[in-house]
Protein backbone atom coordinates (compact mmCIF):
# COMPACT_ATOMS: atom_id res chain seq x y z
CA UNK A 1 0.00 0.00 0.00
CA UNK A 2 1.31 3.45 -0.95
CA UNK A 3 0.20 6.74 0.62
CA UNK A 4 0.76 9.99 -1.29
CA UNK A 5 0.59 13.32 0.52
CA UNK A 6 0.71 16.42 -1.64
CA UNK A 7 2.44 19.43 -0.21
CA UNK A 8 -0.53 21.62 -1.09
CA UNK A 9 -2.00 20.70 2.29
CA UNK A 10 1.14 21.85 4.05
CA UNK A 11 1.26 25.05 2.00
CA UNK A 12 -2.22 25.99 3.16
CA UNK A 13 -0.78 26.36 6.68
CA UNK A 14 1.26 29.33 5.55
CA UNK A 15 -0.86 31.15 2.95
CA UNK A 16 -0.84 34.29 5.08
CA UNK A 17 2.93 34.48 4.91
CA UNK A 18 3.08 34.98 1.12
CA UNK A 19 2.65 38.78 1.32
CA UNK A 20 5.85 39.05 3.36
CA UNK A 21 8.06 38.41 0.33
CA UNK A 22 9.60 35.25 -1.07
CA UNK A 23 12.68 35.09 1.22
CA UNK A 24 10.78 35.79 4.45
CA UNK A 25 8.09 33.43 3.25
CA UNK A 26 10.57 30.57 3.04
CA UNK A 27 12.06 31.37 6.45
CA UNK A 28 8.66 31.55 8.13
CA UNK A 29 7.55 28.36 6.47
CA UNK A 30 10.64 26.59 7.74
CA UNK A 31 9.82 27.71 11.29
CA UNK A 32 6.04 27.15 11.22
CA UNK A 33 6.00 23.78 9.48
CA UNK A 34 9.22 22.32 10.84
CA UNK A 35 7.47 20.35 13.56
CA UNK A 36 4.94 18.95 11.06
CA UNK A 37 7.74 17.93 8.71
CA UNK A 38 9.71 16.29 11.51
CA UNK A 39 6.64 14.22 12.34
CA UNK A 40 6.38 13.15 8.71
CA UNK A 41 10.05 12.25 8.60
CA UNK A 42 9.65 10.23 11.78
CA UNK A 43 6.67 8.43 10.30
CA UNK A 44 8.74 7.64 7.20
CA UNK A 45 11.67 6.45 9.31
CA UNK A 46 13.91 9.23 8.01
CA UNK A 47 16.70 10.83 10.00
CA UNK A 48 16.80 14.52 9.02
CA UNK A 49 18.62 17.35 10.77
CA UNK A 50 17.28 20.89 11.35
CA UNK A 51 19.30 22.34 8.45
CA UNK A 52 18.25 19.57 6.12
CA UNK A 53 14.61 20.14 7.00
CA UNK A 54 14.86 23.81 6.08
CA UNK A 55 16.62 22.97 2.82
CA UNK A 56 13.93 20.46 1.85
CA UNK A 57 11.21 22.96 2.67
CA UNK A 58 12.85 25.58 0.46
CA UNK A 59 12.77 23.10 -2.41
CA UNK A 60 9.24 21.94 -1.72
CA UNK A 61 7.77 25.44 -1.51
CA UNK A 62 9.61 26.80 -4.53
CA UNK A 63 7.45 28.33 -7.29
CA UNK A 64 4.95 26.01 -8.91
CA UNK A 65 5.38 23.48 -6.17
CA UNK A 66 2.04 21.90 -7.06
CA UNK A 67 4.10 19.37 -8.99
CA UNK A 68 5.73 17.96 -5.86
CA UNK A 69 4.44 15.04 -3.84
CA UNK A 70 5.55 13.10 -0.79
CA UNK A 71 5.22 9.37 -1.41
CA UNK A 72 5.30 6.96 1.54
CA UNK A 73 5.29 3.20 1.34
CA UNK A 74 4.53 1.08 4.36
CA UNK A 75 7.63 -0.58 5.73
CA UNK A 76 10.00 1.63 3.74
CA UNK A 77 11.40 5.14 3.73
CA UNK A 78 9.48 7.97 2.09
CA UNK A 79 10.81 9.68 -0.99
CA UNK A 80 10.19 13.25 -2.07
CA UNK A 81 9.24 13.26 -5.75
CA UNK A 82 9.39 16.20 -8.12
CA UNK A 83 7.46 15.52 -11.32
CA UNK A 84 9.51 18.04 -13.34
CA UNK A 85 11.85 16.29 -15.75
CA UNK A 86 15.53 15.63 -15.08
CA UNK A 87 17.97 13.33 -16.90
CA UNK A 88 20.64 12.86 -14.23
CA UNK A 89 18.90 10.35 -11.98
CA UNK A 90 18.42 7.00 -13.71
CA UNK A 91 20.57 5.37 -15.07
CA UNK A 92 23.55 6.79 -13.14
CA UNK A 93 25.47 9.63 -14.85
CA UNK A 94 28.71 7.61 -14.75
CA UNK A 95 27.17 5.45 -17.50
CA UNK A 96 24.89 7.81 -19.41
CA UNK A 97 27.32 10.71 -19.83
CA UNK A 98 30.17 8.81 -21.57
CA UNK A 99 27.84 6.52 -23.55
CA UNK A 100 25.18 9.00 -24.68
CA UNK A 101 27.25 12.15 -24.63
CA UNK A 102 30.40 11.02 -26.41
CA UNK A 103 30.52 7.41 -27.62
CA UNK A 104 27.07 7.26 -29.24
CA UNK A 105 27.51 10.39 -31.44
CA UNK A 106 30.83 8.98 -32.68
CA UNK A 107 29.18 5.65 -33.55
CA UNK A 108 26.32 7.44 -35.31
CA UNK A 109 28.86 9.43 -37.35
CA UNK A 110 30.56 6.18 -38.42
CA UNK A 111 27.16 4.64 -39.19
CA UNK A 112 26.22 7.55 -41.45
CA UNK A 113 29.50 7.23 -43.38
CA UNK A 114 29.49 3.42 -43.67
CA UNK A 115 25.81 3.02 -44.50
CA UNK A 116 25.98 5.83 -47.05
CA UNK A 117 28.81 3.93 -48.76
CA UNK A 118 26.73 0.74 -48.64
CA UNK A 119 23.86 2.54 -50.38
CA UNK A 120 26.17 4.05 -53.01
CA UNK A 121 27.57 0.63 -53.88
CA UNK A 122 24.35 -1.37 -53.81
CA UNK A 123 22.41 1.19 -55.88
CA UNK A 124 24.77 0.87 -58.85
CA UNK A 125 22.90 -0.58 -61.88
CA UNK A 126 24.82 -3.88 -61.97
CA UNK A 127 24.24 -4.38 -58.23
CA UNK A 128 20.48 -3.97 -58.21
CA UNK A 129 18.61 -7.04 -56.98
CA UNK A 130 15.82 -7.90 -54.51
CA UNK A 131 18.34 -8.87 -51.83
CA UNK A 132 20.35 -5.69 -52.28
CA UNK A 133 17.16 -3.61 -52.19
CA UNK A 134 16.43 -4.94 -48.71
CA UNK A 135 20.03 -4.30 -47.65
CA UNK A 136 19.71 -0.66 -48.80
CA UNK A 137 16.47 -0.25 -46.83
CA UNK A 138 18.15 -1.76 -43.75
CA UNK A 139 21.15 0.56 -44.09
CA UNK A 140 18.94 3.67 -44.30
CA UNK A 141 16.74 2.49 -41.42
CA UNK A 142 19.68 1.76 -39.11
CA UNK A 143 21.20 5.13 -39.96
CA UNK A 144 17.99 7.01 -39.12
CA UNK A 145 17.56 5.04 -35.89
CA UNK A 146 20.87 6.43 -34.68
CA UNK A 147 20.64 9.94 -36.14
CA UNK A 148 17.48 11.18 -34.40
CA UNK A 149 18.71 10.91 -30.76
CA UNK A 150 22.02 12.68 -31.52
CA UNK A 151 20.74 16.28 -31.00
CA UNK A 152 19.47 15.32 -27.52
CA UNK A 153 22.69 13.43 -26.72
CA UNK A 154 24.88 16.39 -27.64
CA UNK A 155 22.67 19.11 -26.13
CA UNK A 156 22.23 17.42 -22.74
CA UNK A 157 24.69 14.58 -22.11
CA UNK A 158 27.76 16.22 -23.67
CA UNK A 159 27.27 19.42 -21.64
CA UNK A 160 26.40 20.57 -18.13
CA UNK A 161 22.74 20.83 -19.21
CA UNK A 162 22.49 17.17 -18.27
CA UNK A 163 22.31 18.29 -14.60
CA UNK A 164 19.71 20.99 -15.29
CA UNK A 165 15.92 20.73 -15.47
CA UNK A 166 14.73 19.78 -18.94
CA UNK A 167 13.54 23.06 -20.56
CA UNK A 168 9.92 23.29 -21.61
CA UNK A 169 10.94 23.76 -25.27
CA UNK A 170 12.77 20.39 -25.21
CA UNK A 171 10.12 18.39 -23.39
CA UNK A 172 8.32 16.93 -26.41
CA UNK A 173 11.48 16.75 -28.50
CA UNK A 174 13.08 14.63 -25.78
CA UNK A 175 10.44 11.91 -26.12
CA UNK A 176 10.09 12.17 -29.88
CA UNK A 177 13.82 12.10 -30.71
CA UNK A 178 15.04 9.73 -28.00
CA UNK A 179 12.22 7.20 -27.88
CA UNK A 180 9.26 7.36 -30.24
CA UNK A 181 10.88 8.02 -33.65
CA UNK A 182 13.95 5.78 -33.04
CA UNK A 183 11.60 2.99 -31.94
CA UNK A 184 9.71 3.28 -35.25
CA UNK A 185 12.91 2.91 -37.29
CA UNK A 186 14.26 0.18 -35.01
CA UNK A 187 11.00 -1.77 -35.39
CA UNK A 188 11.21 -1.39 -39.17
CA UNK A 189 14.84 -2.57 -39.08
CA UNK A 190 13.88 -5.70 -37.16
CA UNK A 191 11.13 -6.62 -39.62
CA UNK A 192 13.34 -5.82 -42.63
CA UNK A 193 15.96 -8.21 -41.26
CA UNK A 194 13.27 -10.87 -40.96
CA UNK A 195 12.18 -10.14 -44.56
CA UNK A 196 15.80 -10.55 -45.69
CA UNK A 197 16.07 -13.96 -44.02
CA UNK A 198 12.73 -15.10 -45.46
CA UNK A 199 13.71 -14.00 -48.95
CA UNK A 200 17.06 -15.79 -48.78
CA UNK A 201 15.35 -18.90 -47.44
CA UNK A 202 13.05 -18.87 -50.49
CA UNK A 203 16.04 -18.44 -52.84
CA UNK A 204 17.95 -21.32 -51.33
CA UNK A 205 15.25 -23.80 -50.31
CA UNK A 206 12.41 -23.00 -52.75
CA UNK A 207 14.29 -21.52 -55.68
CA UNK A 208 11.61 -22.16 -58.33
CA UNK A 209 9.22 -19.88 -56.38
CA UNK A 210 11.82 -17.10 -56.18
CA UNK A 211 11.07 -15.94 -59.75
CA UNK A 212 7.59 -14.78 -58.76
CA UNK A 213 7.93 -14.07 -55.03
CA UNK A 214 11.35 -12.40 -54.81
CA UNK A 215 11.16 -9.40 -57.10
CA UNK A 216 12.29 -5.82 -56.61
CA UNK A 217 8.69 -4.62 -56.88
CA UNK A 218 7.62 -6.99 -54.10
CA UNK A 219 10.52 -5.77 -51.97
CA UNK A 220 9.41 -2.15 -52.46
CA UNK A 221 5.82 -2.99 -51.56
CA UNK A 222 6.90 -5.01 -48.54
CA UNK A 223 9.23 -2.26 -47.31
CA UNK A 224 6.48 0.36 -47.52
CA UNK A 225 4.11 -1.99 -45.66
CA UNK A 226 6.71 -2.57 -42.95
CA UNK A 227 7.18 1.17 -42.43
CA UNK A 228 3.43 1.78 -42.27
CA UNK A 229 2.93 -0.96 -39.66
CA UNK A 230 5.97 0.27 -37.68
CA UNK A 231 4.51 3.79 -37.58
CA UNK A 232 1.07 2.49 -36.56
CA UNK A 233 2.63 0.44 -33.76
CA UNK A 234 3.96 3.65 -32.17
CA UNK A 235 1.43 6.25 -33.28
CA UNK A 236 -0.43 6.39 -29.96
CA UNK A 237 2.79 7.24 -28.09
CA UNK A 238 2.77 10.70 -29.68
CA UNK A 239 -0.59 11.51 -28.06
CA UNK A 240 -0.20 10.04 -24.57
CA UNK A 241 0.80 13.24 -22.82
CA UNK A 242 1.52 16.93 -23.22
CA UNK A 243 4.07 19.26 -21.57
CA UNK A 244 3.15 21.81 -18.90
CA UNK A 245 5.65 24.60 -18.24
CA UNK A 246 6.82 25.10 -14.65
CA UNK A 247 9.47 27.20 -12.91
CA UNK A 248 12.33 25.72 -10.90
CA UNK A 249 15.41 27.02 -9.10
CA UNK A 250 18.33 26.19 -11.38
CA UNK A 251 20.39 23.16 -10.39
CA UNK A 252 23.52 24.82 -11.79
CA UNK A 253 22.95 28.32 -10.41
CA UNK A 254 20.75 28.58 -7.25
CA UNK A 255 20.42 32.33 -7.74
CA UNK A 256 18.30 32.05 -10.89
CA UNK A 257 15.10 30.30 -11.90
CA UNK A 258 14.69 28.32 -15.12
CA UNK A 259 11.88 26.98 -17.25
CA UNK A 260 11.10 23.31 -16.64
CA UNK A 261 8.35 20.96 -17.74
CA UNK A 262 6.00 18.35 -16.39
CA UNK A 263 4.44 15.77 -18.70
CA UNK A 264 0.71 15.52 -17.98
CA UNK A 265 -1.16 12.45 -19.20
CA UNK A 266 -4.27 13.07 -21.30
CA UNK A 267 -7.66 12.14 -19.78
CA UNK A 268 -8.26 9.20 -22.15
CA UNK A 269 -4.86 7.81 -21.21
CA UNK A 270 -5.44 8.13 -17.45
CA UNK A 271 -8.73 6.25 -17.75
CA UNK A 272 -7.16 3.31 -19.61
CA UNK A 273 -3.53 3.39 -18.47
CA UNK A 274 -3.17 -0.22 -17.31
CA UNK A 275 -4.97 -1.67 -20.32
CA UNK A 276 -3.00 0.54 -22.70
CA UNK A 277 0.43 -0.35 -21.34
CA UNK A 278 -0.42 -4.05 -21.19
CA UNK A 279 -1.44 -4.06 -24.86
CA UNK A 280 1.45 -1.88 -26.02
CA UNK A 281 4.29 -3.64 -24.22
CA UNK A 282 3.03 -7.17 -24.79
CA UNK A 283 2.67 -6.31 -28.48
CA UNK A 284 6.28 -5.14 -28.50
CA UNK A 285 7.53 -8.22 -26.70
CA UNK A 286 5.68 -10.67 -28.93
CA UNK A 287 5.71 -9.07 -32.39
CA UNK A 288 8.83 -6.88 -32.29
CA UNK A 289 11.19 -9.04 -30.23
CA UNK A 290 10.03 -12.61 -29.63
CA UNK A 291 8.58 -13.70 -33.00
CA UNK A 292 11.28 -12.02 -35.17
CA UNK A 293 14.16 -13.37 -33.05
CA UNK A 294 12.78 -16.92 -32.92
CA UNK A 295 12.01 -16.83 -36.65
CA UNK A 296 15.52 -15.61 -37.48
CA UNK A 297 17.12 -18.33 -35.36
CA UNK A 298 15.06 -21.00 -37.16
CA UNK A 299 15.71 -19.59 -40.65
CA UNK A 300 19.42 -19.15 -39.98
CA UNK A 301 19.58 -22.80 -38.91
CA UNK A 302 17.74 -23.86 -42.08
CA UNK A 303 20.05 -21.75 -44.25
CA UNK A 304 23.15 -23.23 -42.64
CA UNK A 305 21.77 -26.72 -43.25
CA UNK A 306 20.96 -25.78 -46.88
CA UNK A 307 24.53 -24.51 -47.35
CA UNK A 308 25.91 -27.82 -46.13
CA UNK A 309 23.69 -29.67 -48.62
CA UNK A 310 24.75 -27.26 -51.37
CA UNK A 311 28.40 -27.80 -50.51
CA UNK A 312 27.95 -31.54 -50.90
CA UNK A 313 26.20 -30.89 -54.22
CA UNK A 314 29.11 -28.66 -55.31
CA UNK A 315 31.64 -31.38 -54.56
CA UNK A 316 29.55 -33.77 -56.63
CA UNK A 317 29.52 -31.28 -59.53
CA UNK A 318 33.30 -30.91 -59.30
CA UNK A 319 33.71 -34.69 -59.54
CA UNK A 320 31.50 -34.57 -62.64
CA UNK A 321 33.73 -31.81 -64.07
CA UNK A 322 30.83 -29.31 -64.15
CA UNK A 323 32.97 -26.36 -63.12
CA UNK A 324 30.58 -23.62 -64.29
CA UNK A 325 27.68 -24.90 -62.20
CA UNK A 326 30.02 -25.51 -59.29
CA UNK A 327 31.28 -21.91 -59.43
CA UNK A 328 27.74 -20.50 -59.46
CA UNK A 329 26.79 -22.69 -56.55
CA UNK A 330 29.83 -21.41 -54.67
CA UNK A 331 28.71 -17.81 -55.35
CA UNK A 332 25.27 -18.64 -54.01
CA UNK A 333 26.75 -20.16 -50.86
CA UNK A 334 28.99 -17.12 -50.31
CA UNK A 335 26.00 -14.79 -50.58
CA UNK A 336 23.99 -16.96 -48.20
CA UNK A 337 26.87 -17.14 -45.71
CA UNK A 338 27.22 -13.35 -45.76
CA UNK A 339 23.52 -12.86 -45.07
CA UNK A 340 23.66 -15.46 -42.30
CA UNK A 341 26.47 -13.38 -40.75
CA UNK A 342 24.36 -10.21 -41.02
CA UNK A 343 21.40 -11.91 -39.34
CA UNK A 344 23.69 -13.49 -36.73
CA UNK A 345 25.12 -10.09 -35.77
CA UNK A 346 21.59 -8.75 -35.51
CA UNK A 347 20.54 -11.58 -33.17
CA UNK A 348 23.66 -11.15 -31.06
CA UNK A 349 22.77 -7.57 -30.11
CA UNK A 350 18.96 -7.76 -30.29
CA UNK A 351 18.36 -10.85 -28.19
CA UNK A 352 19.56 -9.31 -24.87
CA UNK A 353 17.28 -6.27 -25.32
CA UNK A 354 14.32 -8.53 -26.06
CA UNK A 355 15.10 -10.56 -22.96
CA UNK A 356 15.22 -7.41 -20.81
CA UNK A 357 11.88 -6.33 -22.26
CA UNK A 358 10.37 -9.70 -21.33
CA UNK A 359 11.68 -9.38 -17.75
CA UNK A 360 10.25 -5.86 -17.45
CA UNK A 361 6.80 -6.79 -18.75
CA UNK A 362 6.55 -9.98 -16.69
CA UNK A 363 7.58 -8.08 -13.58
CA UNK A 364 4.96 -5.37 -14.14
CA UNK A 365 2.20 -7.77 -15.19
CA UNK A 366 2.62 -10.31 -12.40
CA UNK A 367 3.90 -7.83 -9.76
CA UNK A 368 7.15 -9.69 -9.23
CA UNK A 369 10.76 -8.49 -9.12
CA UNK A 370 12.93 -10.40 -11.59
CA UNK A 371 15.64 -7.74 -11.91
CA UNK A 372 15.88 -4.56 -9.86
CA UNK A 373 14.67 -1.57 -11.90
CA UNK A 374 17.99 0.26 -11.37
CA UNK A 375 19.95 -2.70 -12.76
CA UNK A 376 17.43 -3.12 -15.58
CA UNK A 377 17.86 0.50 -16.68
CA UNK A 378 21.65 0.13 -16.79
CA UNK A 379 21.44 -3.13 -18.74
CA UNK A 380 18.99 -1.52 -21.15
CA UNK A 381 21.38 1.39 -21.68
CA UNK A 382 24.22 -0.97 -22.57
CA UNK A 383 21.98 -3.14 -24.77
CA UNK A 384 20.94 -0.10 -26.81
CA UNK A 385 24.57 0.96 -27.03
CA UNK A 386 25.67 -2.41 -28.43
CA UNK A 387 22.85 -2.27 -30.98
CA UNK A 388 24.28 1.09 -32.05
CA UNK A 389 27.75 -0.50 -32.26
CA UNK A 390 26.41 -3.10 -34.70
CA UNK A 391 25.05 -0.55 -37.20
CA UNK A 392 28.34 0.39 -38.93
CA UNK A 393 29.64 -3.22 -38.90
CA UNK A 394 27.54 -4.52 -41.80
CA UNK A 395 29.74 -2.52 -44.18
CA UNK A 396 32.78 -4.55 -43.08
CA UNK A 397 30.83 -7.81 -43.42
CA UNK A 398 29.99 -6.91 -47.03
CA UNK A 399 33.60 -5.92 -47.78
CA UNK A 400 35.02 -9.05 -46.16
CA UNK A 401 32.62 -11.60 -47.63
CA UNK A 402 31.55 -10.20 -51.02
CA UNK A 403 34.01 -9.97 -53.90
CA UNK A 404 31.51 -8.07 -56.06
CA UNK A 405 30.92 -5.49 -53.29
CA UNK A 406 34.68 -4.99 -52.87
CA UNK A 407 35.28 -4.58 -56.59
CA UNK A 408 32.45 -2.09 -56.98
CA UNK A 409 33.63 -0.17 -53.91
CA UNK A 410 37.18 0.08 -55.32
CA UNK A 411 35.92 1.29 -58.70
CA UNK A 412 33.76 3.86 -56.94
CA UNK A 413 36.86 5.62 -55.57
CA UNK A 414 39.48 4.84 -58.22
CA UNK A 415 37.40 6.30 -61.02
CA UNK A 416 37.45 3.06 -63.01
CA UNK A 417 34.47 2.26 -65.19
CA UNK A 418 31.73 0.29 -63.53
CA UNK A 419 31.21 -3.18 -64.97
CA UNK A 420 28.57 -3.72 -67.58
CA UNK A 421 25.31 -4.87 -66.12
CA UNK A 422 26.04 -8.47 -67.09
CA UNK A 423 29.73 -8.58 -66.22
CA UNK A 424 28.64 -10.04 -62.92
CA UNK A 425 25.99 -12.61 -63.67
CA UNK A 426 22.45 -11.64 -62.79
CA UNK A 427 21.57 -15.29 -62.98
CA UNK A 428 22.46 -17.56 -60.12
CA UNK A 429 22.45 -21.30 -59.95
CA UNK A 430 20.85 -22.27 -56.68
CA UNK A 431 20.22 -25.61 -54.98
CA UNK A 432 16.62 -26.70 -55.39
CA UNK A 433 14.35 -28.23 -52.83
CA UNK A 434 15.74 -31.74 -53.28
CA UNK A 435 19.34 -30.58 -53.23
CA UNK A 436 20.20 -32.73 -56.28
CA UNK A 437 19.46 -30.43 -59.19
CA UNK A 438 19.86 -26.74 -59.88
CA UNK A 439 17.48 -23.98 -60.90
CA UNK A 440 18.20 -20.62 -62.46
CA UNK A 441 16.66 -17.41 -61.13
CA UNK A 442 16.67 -14.17 -63.04
CA UNK A 443 16.49 -11.34 -60.51
CA UNK A 444 19.17 -12.19 -57.96
CA UNK A 445 22.66 -10.68 -58.14
CA UNK A 446 25.57 -12.33 -56.40
CA UNK A 447 27.20 -10.15 -53.78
Amino acid sequence: MTIVITVGNLQSLAVAEVVGGHDSFLRNIALRVQEVMQCLFYFCNMSVSHNETEEILQDVFSPDSRNWSLAMSEGSNCTLIDMARRLDHDPPPRYTVPINGFLSPILVFLTVINNSLVCLVLLKPHMRSPTNAILVAMALTDMLTGVFPVPVFIYFYATERFHEWVPYDWCLMLDFFMEYIPTIFHTASIWLTMALAIQRYIYVCHSFKARTLCTIQNVRTGTIAIYIVAILSQITRFFESYPVETIRISSLNPNVTVSACVMEYRPWFNRNMNLYFNIYYWFRVIFIHLIPCVSLVVMNALLIYAMRVAQQRRMQLLRQNKKSESRKLKESNCTTLMLVAVVGLFLLVEFPLGLLMVFLIMGKTFEMIIIQIEILSVLSLFSNFFILVSYPLNFFIYCGMSKQFRETFKRLFTGADMPAEREYSQYMTLPTENGKSTAVTGDETAL
